[in-house]
């Protein structure tokens, strides 16, 4: 990442439900994203996870593991604008289910969600990870 660029540092859930991984679209957005949202000042990942999961999926984390850092473009923002997403793999204490915030949920393979016609690229690294880890179908 560049010196002195904009960071915008997330968390965010890979939940894996038959070999498909939970993606969030906002209201009035085109694009499926990772549940998850910005790390407030003096929060840790972990606590953004669950608060944001709370916020976003109406549910619970109940055990999580950390997946990886995910660095890219920050989808939507200007050239130069990093993502770090702090990625966690984990078990929810019930069925998500959109909140205010999501307008809709939706399970997608590999191949699913790269056909769609916007994705963003911190999803796309971690359906690769997922992949790789023998986690989700293509």
């Amino acid at each position: 990442m560049e010196e002195g660029g904009v960071v915008i540092r997330t968390a965010a859930v890979a939940h894996v439900r038959d070999r498909r991984l939970l993606q969030a679209r906002s209201a009035g957005k085109d694009v499926f994203y990772m549940a998850g949202g910005k790390i407030d000042p003096g929060e840790t990942p972990e606590q953004a996870l669950h608060r944001e999961v709370r916020e976003e999926l109406g549910v619970g984390v109940s055990a999580y593991r950390k997946l990886g850092i995910f660095e890219c473009q920050a989808y939507g923002h200007a050239p130069g604008t990093a993502l770090h997403m702090t990625c966690f793999t984990a078990d929810l204490t019930g069925d998500p289910h959109p909140t205010s915030e999501v307008a809709e949920l939706r399970y997608f393979t590999v191949g699913e969600y790269a056909s769609m016609p916007h994705v963003a690229p911190g999803s796309m690294l971690v359906f690769h990870r997922l992949h790789e880890l023998g986690l989700i179908d293509w």
